[in-house]
């Protein structure tokens, strides 16, 4: 099961986007073909200039997410009403030099904010170039580590998600926190975060134990893991683990080494909705875990299938919520700076609120969910503004 699900991880590496990873899965075949640049020059241009860097070009799993990506911020364009967006499209290929090349192109042509790109490197190369021209980068990225200065970064991250169900956890009683994470790069990140959100929340960290990140690895940990939740009182165990990796193995060898699941809660870093198979686990009944608005997100998936015949790529909504705040300042007239894309009151996106920090990371409005009777129910709905819970 690892085995297989480490094979997969180094396929999709350079996505970046750890919180999405099981998403990628979905069966998606290409909507509308996207262009390349317009061609003219900055003179010929009205309204708000936005250039969508996706990674297109070729065919296969870059192709459909590229298609995806502006099939999406199409339908954000279209929707604000009242607000002219000049969207121009360039293909990255996903590399980086291209990247960079592109977004230098798009500002000669006159973007005044880029959208995208996907992969951190590609943001990475684009921020550097983009600089120098005082040029804003709202990159589809979860990675925060590439974060700052003139690049934002879209994509849900470990902190927002750890922040948010530790500060239910907290709130319901369940106080006392032992980190579980993989021993990997992700892993240390991940329990890094959980960390931070705990003691946000008002919390306590009791421990941590880690596993190697391997089928046998799992099985040989869990008795000592159980032994340390019992002897560290812990209230509930935070998860970084997913559900295309560790996390069906290592639910399961918690139980069976007798982990009081009455006494200790199961948190769940990622979405554990994700495949839908999931949810029938039996040791992951009565878990929390953040969520988008499904309400909300729903309705964006079936206008989306409605246009384009498919459901759209799981991060499209990303660039949907690009335009979405791009449009909102100029309704309001304000610029694309950076203190304008970080005011206080956020965005609304097509999965819930959202804001920009001045880190160059991101807060969502996210629901907590528990898995009960194998179906996902909302125990403590997203907020709709940024005075709500969780925040």
């Amino acid at each position: 099961m690892l085995s297989a699900f480490h094979s997969a991880r180094k396929s999709l590496g350079r996505l970046v986007l750890a919180l999405l990873a099981p998403l990628f899965a979905l069966s998606l075949s290409a909507c509308v073909p996207s262009e390349g640049p317009s061609a003219g020059g900055p003179s010929t241009r009205e309204g708000v200039q936005v250039a969508l860097l996706v990674p297109g070009g070729g065919s296969g799993a870059d192709q459909v997410l590229a298609d995806s990506l502006v099939n999406a911020a199409r339908m954000a364009v279209a929707d604000l009403g009242g607000v002219k967006i000049d969207l121009r499209i360039y293909q990255t290929a996903g590399n980086p030099g291209q990247a960079s090349a592109q977004a230098i192109l798009a500002a000669d042509e006159g973007a005044q904010v880029i959208l995208g790109p996907v992969y951190a490197a590609e943001a990475n190369a684009v921020g550097v170039a983009m600089a120098a021209r005082g040029i804003n980068v709202l990159a589809f990225s979860n990675n925060t580590a590439i974060a700052g200065g003139n690049v934002f970064v879209l994509g849900p991250t470990f902190d927002n998600s750890a922040r948010r169900v530790a500060s239910y956890a907290v709130r319901a009683g369940k106080s006392q926190i032992l980190i579980v994470s993989d021993q990997n790069t992700a892993g240390e990140t991940a329990r890094a975060a959980i960390q931070r959100g705990v003691s946000a929340a008002g919390g306590t960290v009791v421990g941590a134990a880690s596993y190697e990140f391997s089928q046998s690895g799992v099985s040989a940990a869990a008795p000592g893991i159980v032994q340390k939740a019992r002897e560290t009182g812990a209230t509930a165990l935070f998860l970084t683990a997913d559900t295309a990796g560790a996390l069906p193995l290592l639910s399961q060898s918690l139980v069976d080494a007798g982990l009081d699941r009455n006494a200790m809660k199961f948190l769940g870093l990622t979405r554990w909705d994700i495949p839908a198979q999931t949810l029938s686990l039996p040791a992951l009944q009565g878990s929390w875990f953040a969520l988008p608005d499904p309400g909300l997100y729903a309705q964006f998936q079936s206008r989306y299938q409605g246009a384009y015949g498919n459901p759209p790529h799981p991060i499209a909504g990303l660039a949907y919520d690009g335009i979405a705040a791009i449009g909102a300042l100029a309704k309001q007239r304000r610029d694309l700076s950076a203190g304008s894309l970080t005011q206080g009151a956020g965005f609304a996106g097509v999965s819930g609120i959202f804001r920009l920090r001045p880190d160059g990371s991101n807060e969502r409005g996210l629901a907590i969910a528990e898995i009960r009777q194998n179906q996902v129910v909302v125990i403590d709905p997203a907020p709709r503004s940024f005075a709500g819970a969780g925040f």
